[in-house]
């Protein structure tokens, strides 16, 4: 996709571009300079590139009058420190997954993907027209931080398994690496999660110090070469329906920001967000098929064990809406917004989806 083509046609910036009059444009265009820190490594090229994607988009809409640096995990601020060095100002702004964030407060989790709740369209019609951006952005504002969508890798593989699961009960005592919120649902079903670094994984299995974990999906696997030491690989990551990244940008530094200047972010946003998918939707056929031809078992979670997790999961909303009001305010949003999504994927998307699939299992496609 050509990022000036797609900056003509975003009638935001559009806008911006065309109303001011020459010396207006000039006195708000200034020159700046952000740093951006992302909570990904470069390895991840996919995720770390929408940070690039974004930067790079910034300084060509503004001529160059707008730059701003992105840097890797690690380089200048830790990748789970990310937004705490946007909330006190340190750094203008960060590339990052929301429920990293989760451990502060619950609702953090509803920026990225918890379980069972939205897939990633449906993420960017609720954050874009169905009133989730300004929510978020409403809970947010307590910690210095405007957001805005910024990637989305759509639905996660549950991850790799030394051994066969069929039955939740096959989970009892099962030590796995799995983040956040998603952790806290599925230790209801006897899991132990772990929290590890994406370098530290393969080790932690190889040597049975873990006996599960997730990921992000065929692509990102690949690299790490799970397979080798853990050759079951289970689908889907339900607790990762879609799972979206931000830009979150310092509040104060946002709102100094000139209004055309912050149209050029918001369609730079955009565009690594519509960018980043793409780049996933492309690349994770080709490594799943490489995968299963080096020997991974694909296996999907049986219906009993999805079934035990969606309950689990309702548990967990209840409990901790009980005691957080903003928790409470987002998730019955969201889910009432899911309802009515996977309802119109029912009539239209669904069931074309299952019937090409039903045909490329005959051998008819």
């Amino acid at each position: 996709m050509d990022r000036r083509r797609f900056f003509a046609t975003t009638g935001t910036l559009a806008a911006a571009a065309t109303t001011l009059a020459a010396p207006a444009i000039a006195q708000s265009a200034p020159e700046l300079k952000w740093r951006l820190t992302s909570s990904f490594p470069k390895s991840l090229d996919t995720i770390y590139g929408a940070a690039e994607v974004f930067a790079k988009s910034v300084a060509e809409a503004t001529d160059g009058k707008f730059q701003i640096q992105a840097f890797p995990a690690g380089e200048i601020v830790p990748g789970l420190q990310a937004a705490d060095k946007v909330t006190d100002g340190t750094l203008e702004m960060c590339h990052t997954a929301s429920y990293y964030y989760w451990g502060k407060d619950p609702t953090f989790a509803f920026g990225t993907a918890v379980p069972f709740g939205i897939n990633s369209r449906q993420q960017n019609a609720w954050m874009y027209h169905g009133g989730g951006m300004d929510l978020m952005n409403e809970f947010y504002a307590g910690y210095n931080i405007y957001a805005l969508p910024g990637g989305n890798t759509g639905a996660q593989m549950g991850g790799w398994f030394r051994k066969e699961i069929k039955k939740p009960a096959d989970l009892q005592g099962v030590k796995m690496r799995i983040g956040g919120f998603g952790g806290k649902v599925i230790s209801k079903l006897g899991v132990v999660p772990q929290q590890i670094a994406g370098g530290e994984i393969y080790p932690s299995l190889e040597k049975g110090t873990i006996d599960a974990a997730e990921w992000v999906g065929p692509y990102d696997d690949q690299k790490l070469g799970f397979n080798k030491v853990a050759p079951f690989y289970y689908y889907p990551g339900w607790w990762e329906g879609g799972a979206l990244l931000h830009f979150f940008i310092n509040k104060a530094k946002w709102e100094a920001l000139p209004k055309n200047y912050q149209a050029v972010i918001a369609a730079a946003a955009a565009y690594a967000n519509v960018d980043m998918q793409a780049k996933y939707d492309h690349l994770n056929p080709m490594a799943i098929k490489k995968l299963v031809a080096d020997g991974a078992k694909l296996r999907p979670f049986s219906g009993e064990i999805l079934e035990a997790c969606f309950n689990a999961a309702k548990e967990t909303y209840a409990e901790i809406s009980k005691t957080n009001a903003p928790f409470k305010k987002i998730h019955d949003a969201m889910m009432s917004y899911r309802n009515d999504a996977f309802l119109w994927e029912q009539v239209t998307d669904g069931t074309f989806d299952n019937f090409m699939m039903s045909q490329q299992r005959k051998k008819a496609l």
